[in-house]
């Protein structure tokens, strides 16, 4: 009983020491530290992630995984392998990428300060006689791009029209993730939205018969979001955006001649509500406008 009682004693002694170390100081010695209140909350905010950027890697799973994680100067908040088809979490979506570079959209520049960007290993395009040749896509890699897009759009409630590809960004300097990207397949699972078919198709025939000029299209890219020349020529610059445009909306040609489908294409763009978003029935579309 004497025992018990000593080692109680002991015990409640070594407690109470324990209790009365001071806890480690969060600055330099005679440094105050802020004393901060976290009991209120203002609802004036939203997330520093506006953007959502898509790329591909060139490279194989290996190479791709070496270069986002070393000192290659370059990373993604998210790496999406081939086989099997899985997403890899390299950056935290609370600091920056280092993946856009200098990019431009809708009035916003150098994008790595307010987007996540996420890569796709893909091995990109290859040049030979017959032209410019783009590596598909596994489906099952695309459904999992779908699902991580939804994911972080959802936790961060991105605008639609501010899903985009590094192309979008950078045009003329980057292609990625090229025309064999199915954007399509992200429209149709109501992530971004997309021409509606039938003004499409009416807009078309009125190019046909009326063919718009130049500053009219350069115009209408700048609307739609592109950094665009405004000179008035088909300069080096504008065939770029216009031949980015047709890679997400138009991929079996991509040369940067605006036809009538073309020009139809990027009118319905940049018109409010003429771009349609997939709602949660099948087959279910709603008009949208992009909020600038």
């Amino acid at each position: 009983m004497k025992f018990t009682s000593l080692a109680a004693i002991a015990l409640a002694l070594l407690l109470s020491a324990c209790a009365s170390v001071p806890p480690p100081p969060t600055s330099a010695p005679g440094v105050r530290a802020p004393q901060i209140d976290r009991s209120y909350t203002s609802q004036n905010q939203d997330s520093r992630s506006l953007f959502i950027v898509l790329h591909y890697t060139v490279l194989d799973w290996e190479k791709s995984l070496k270069v986002l994680t070393t000192g290659g100067q370059v990373s993604s908040h998210y790496l999406v392998r081939d086989n099997p088809a899985i997403s890899y979490a390299l950056v935290d979506e609370n600091r920056r990428a280092w993946h856009a570079g200098a990019s431009f959209w809708a009035g916003h520049n150098n994008l790595n300060a307010s987007s996540i960007g996420i890569e796709i290993v893909n091995a990109g395009y290859v040049d030979g006689p017959g032209g410019r040749v783009y590596a598909p896509f596994p489906q099952a890699q695309i459904d999992e791009v779908i699902a991580l897009v939804r994911d972080i759009q959802k936790r961060h409630n991105v605008r639609p029209e501010r899903i985009i590809g590094h192309a979008d960004i950078a045009p003329g300097r980057k292609q990625d993730p090229g025309p064999n990207f199915p954007w399509r397949q992200l429209a149709e699972a109501g992530l971004i939205p997309w021409p509606d078919g039938p003004s499409v198709m009416v807009k078309a025939l009125e190019h046909e018969v009326a063919p718009r000029d130049v500053a009219w299209l350069q115009e209408k890219l700048a609307r739609i979001g592109y950094n665009v020349s405004r000179s008035g020529q088909m300069d080096t610059l504008t065939r770029e955006v216009v031949a980015t445009f047709q890679m997400k909306y138009r991929p079996r040609d991509i040369s940067g001649t605006v036809d009538a489908e073309t020009a139809a294409l990027i009118e319905v763009a940049a018109t409010p509500g003429a771009m349609r978003v997939a709602g949660a029935t099948e087959g279910e579309t709603r008009p949208y406008t992009s909020r600038w």
